[in-house]
């Protein structure tokens, strides 16, 4: 089930960044944090949204204020949760690509304390080509599925150096136009809704294993191999215990316990053998309890 806004929610904004881009301007409104926020979660949000200004453009920070709105006034949403929320959401939103890598290289040369030492990064072959747009990066990924390359490891080199390693890296920054059209975005997207949406079942179903439900986001991070491992393992604690918990399907009174417990799992094993028996485990005393 796909949680995320329609397609042509996220195409139109990457239309709009394209014609801003050429004509050197952007014309969406800059959003404020909406109204109702308390002081802590303000602050926060004011400087998320300058972040995704810088990381997408002003129409990107709207879907941000957006995303936040639904939580002014909610029962069971503390002032530190909340700031959580919104700390944690412009982190996901504001995910590792190889353009954020290029945006912050050039922002560091261009600030003007010297030439910063170069950025090599890791990725993985399927993770570039997920930054086309969906209907390419569909095709090539079926073709690279079938000699099994999808995982192939990539190295970049990120260098403010010279004249050219400097022009490199805004062509590099410049495909941000693209970014909301991409097959990474659409996946991201749908990712930070089913996030939200299990904090919001939680809110309802289990307040006190809300502010676990939320730090869950904390263990997707980084990029390549990383990237990959620690998004495999949200799914699987979610689905395995998180969803099935809120939707009555399994009997734990004590999830938030239970999350912490998989999440140190988590962090044993990169082939998720222990998580998927911790789990197991977990899931075990869930049923004798009921």
């Amino acid at each position: 089930m796909n949680f995320g806004v329609p397609k042509a929610v996220g195409f139109l904004p990457a239309i709009r960044s394209i014609f801003a881009d050429v004509l050197g301007d952007d014309d969406d409104p800059i959003p404020e944090p909406p109204a109702g926020l308390p002081g802590a979660v303000r602050a926060v949000a004011t400087e998320a949204v300058n972040r995704l200004i810088d990381y997408q453009g002003p129409g990107y920070a709207q879907l941000y204020v957006a995303r936040l709105r639904r939580f002014i006034g909610r029962r069971n949403v503390d002032d530190t949760v909340f700031a959580e929320i919104a700390r944690l959401l412009v982190v996901r939103m504001a995910y590792d690509d190889a353009i954020r890598m290029a945006q912050l290289k050039l922002a560091e040369a261009e600030a003007g304390q010297g030439v910063p030492a170069d950025d090599v990064r890791k990725l993985r072959l399927d993770e570039l080509v997920s930054s086309l747009p969906e209907t390419v990066a569909d095709y090539a990924l079926w073709i690279l599925e079938y000699p099994g390359w999808l995982h192939l490891p990539v190295t970049l080199r990120f260098s403010a150096a010279s004249r050219l390693g400097r022009r490199r890296l805004r062509i590099e920054a410049s495909l941000r136009r693209w970014r909301l059209s991409s097959l990474r975005y659409a996946r991201e997207r749908a990712w930070v809704e089913r996030w939200l949406h299990m904090i919001d079942r939680s809110l309802t179903k289990q307040p006190a294993a809300v502010a676990a439900v939320v730090a869950t986001a904390e263990m997707v991070r980084g990029h390549g191999d990383d990237y990959a491992r620690s998004l495999s393992d949200w799914n699987l604690i979610i689905d395995q215990l998180v969803k099935p918990t809120l939707e009555g399907a399994l009997s734990c009174p004590d999830l938030a316990g239970g999350i912490t417990e998989a999440r140190a799992a988590a962090n044993l094993d990169p082939r998720q053998d222990t998580l998927k028996r911790v789990i197991a485990r977990i899931r075990e005393r869930a049923g004798a309890g009921a």
